[in-house]
């Protein structure tokens, strides 16, 4: 039995909840697109030391810069079958933090992207090891200007080849796993302050109003959200600045804030399906 880590790394791009996947250069399930991950390298690593090494090949961040990921693990995932080549165990770590730079491939894959979470098929169900549908190797086409370089990050088809078919089918058992991802997202957002780590260290309240309707999938009332962020002892501090812009309508420029020194939120920020269950 073998045992790897797979990351479900999470950013912000242009308003939209991305996910990092790897276009896998080898069999099984070869051209797939699939969570990072490897297998962990026997006494010489741990699994957290693994999963840092495995982000930091598929998005070229240093040590300094992994200072301020966010990495926690998941859960872990032992299905029989659940890969081809012999029985695996994965233990899945959850990562986030702004800005991360553009997506690279490293180790066995052939390509990395930032996909739209929007774009993935997480209720598909794990695959076997026939050969891949051609019909969903590649994420749907984003066109000129939409990849995280401003020119198409995502590689397209080549001329002839069938037409990309949308939601992506990750590889593996890997919808499962990004779809536990983002409901833990979901849920530490309500009840933590790591809303905050999608943002750089000072950030306005409308900025952190649209992490939360990336991540939940819903808008917020805008008044309502701001007065319960202020509301929270310890979730963000004012910096005694002002944003370099007014809004987009005028007014006065939006205040700047920061993270506060808050470990659990107090009271919690419901999603709004959750806040009417429990009236």
């Amino acid at each position: 039995m073998a045992v790897t880590v797979d990351i479900v790394a999470l950013t912000l791009r242009e308003g939209a909840l991305h996910v990092l996947l790897v276009e896998r250069g080898g069999k099984p399930f070869q051209g797939t697109w699939a969570l990072p991950g490897g297998f962990v390298r026997p006494g010489r690593e741990t699994l957290d030391e693994a999963a840092a090494r495995e982000l930091a090949e598929e998005t070229g961040l240093d040590a300094a810069a992994l200072e301020r990921v966010h990495l926690e693990q998941l859960g872990s995932y032992g299905d029989p079958g659940r890969d081809p080549r012999m029985p695996v165990v994965t233990v899945a770590y959850l990562a986030f933090a702004p800005d991360l730079p553009e997506a690279r491939g490293g180790g066995d894959a052939s390509a990395a992207a930032w996909i739209p979470i929007a774009d993935v098929d997480l209720g598909a169900v794990t695959r076997n090891a026939a050969e891949p549908d051609a019909s969903a190797l590649r994420p749907p086409e984003q066109g000129r200007g939409h990849g995280i370089d401003g020119g198409g990050s995502v590689p397209r088809p080549a001329e002839g080849a069938p037409p990309a078919r949308s939601p992506l089918q990750p590889a593996f058992d890997h919808a499962r796993i990004i779809a536990d991802g983002l409901d833990r997202a979901r849920a530490k957002i309500e009840y933590t302050p790591l809303a905050t780590a999608f943002l750089g260290e000072e950030f306005t309240i409308v900025e952190l109003r649209g992490v939360y309707e990336s991540i939940w999938g819903s808008p917020l009332h805008a008044g309502n959200f701001h007065r319960k962020v202020l509301s929270v002892p310890g979730f963000v501090e004012s910096t005694g600045a002002t944003a370099a812009r007014g809004g987009a309508r005028g007014g006065p420029r939006a205040r700047l804030y920061r993270a506060g020194d808050a470990r659990l939120l107090h009271p919690a920020l419901l999603r709004p399906d959750r806040e009417e269950s429990v009236r």
